[in-house]
């Protein structure tokens, strides 16, 4: 086992986008530290090689979901314009390191494949309009449409479901997941709507009941409940529920949800989780080396975690939580919070 100063050590010894997230979340880095390291994201690495590659016209490869030669026969290479978007602002990036008026340029070129509806106008697909929806925000674009289509399109059991358009009636892990982040990244940075929030926490009120693992029907586990691949993409997995929960708690100023117990206690026993590795790689572009989609799942894990004891004492964890590195390096890497992980 290595020590947690090693294990620290070598998730700092990473890209920007996740070093900085490192010195904020773990080390407890001096603001100025931490911001000036995500200033460098736009400027090296995986995000300059990213934004070197933003089309003139504002797109990223030709595309709103999907390349421009897609042909529908080869996986989602993940390439065009709402992926990269979604990188680029998950990564921290400053939206005036993009193209000037990037917003205006989408509004104007970009055109969604279903129906060929224009950009910020979003689509039927609850999971794509909500990376718009959260896009648009960081962009400064108007999306009060998408905002409109979100209160208006919630399913009776509270949450919302991608496949809505072909007849369900029942929310989806994966949909309800994605469109509460969507929604708080809105609220967070645009301050959003009432009508939004109170869909936001209804839709929450889902998850919850559900203990971010079960299917209420049935109670058995979901079959991504234990999902740890990254980039997350669309896929549910309970640690990036998690992940959001503790994110809405500080921006509701609300204590955790006890049903979240659960979950916090899967996560910290270490119980192997499925294993998923997105398939599709931008051509000629940033590559993910073997151990860095490991560091960034450890990261999101380490963060719910220490939120979670933290909330328990109520103080801050003075220090990283105990931190466990598994061999061999392309195996995925899990976090433990040591003795004492409140249940």
């Amino acid at each position: 086992m290595e020590s947690d100063a090693a294990v620290l050590a070598w998730l700092h010894d990473s890209d920007p986008p996740l070093r900085w997230k490192v010195e904020r979340d773990l080390l407890d880095a001096p603001t100025a530290q931490w911001e000036e390291t995500r200033a460098r994201v736009a400027r090296e690495g995986f995000g300059a090689q990213l934004l070197a590659r933003q089309d003139p016209d504002g797109q990223w490869a030709g595309g709103a979901h999907f390349p421009a030669d897609f042909r529908g026969d080869e996986p989602q290479p993940w390439t065009a314009t709402s992926w990269s978007l979604m990188s680029l602002r998950e990564w921290g990036v400053d939206a005036t390191a993009l193209r000037p008026d990037t917003a205006g340029l989408l509004e104007r070129n970009a055109r969604w494949e279903y129906e060929d509806l224009p950009f910020w106008d979003g689509e039927v697909d609850a999971c794509i309009n909500a990376f718009t929806l959260a896009n648009g925000a960081w962009l400064g674009a108007e999306v009060a449409g998408i905002r409109d289509w979100f209160v208006t399109h919630r399913l009776p059991d509270g949450g919302w479901n991608c496949e809505w358009v072909e007849g369900s009636t029942r929310s989806s892990f994966h949909s309800t997941l994605n469109s509460v982040i969507g929604i708080l990244d809105d609220e967070r940075r645009t301050g959003g709507t009432p009508a939004l929030r109170d869909a936001r926490r209804g839709a929450e009120e889902y998850l919850l009941e559900r203990r971010l693992l079960y299917r209420l029907s049935t109670g058995e586990k979901h079959r991504w409940a234990d999902h740890l691949g990254y980039p997350f993409r669309h896929r549910y997995s309970a640690l990036r529920a998690l992940d959001h929960f503790r994110a809405a708690a500080q921006h509701d100023g609300t204590a955790p949800d006890p049903r979240l117990a659960d979950a916090n206690r899967a996560g910290a026993r270490d119980p192997r989780p499925r294993r998923h590795v997105a398939p599709g790689v931008p051509a000629g572009g940033p590559r993910v080396v073997p151990g860095r989609r490991a560091r960034r799942r450890a990261v999101a894990l380490a963060d719910v975690l220490r939120a979670a004891r933290a909330a328990v004492v109520g103080r801050g964890v003075r220090r990283p939580p105990g931190l466990v590195r598994r061999a061999p390096a392309h195996a995925a890497i899990l976090l433990r919070v040591a003795r004492g992980t409140p249940a």
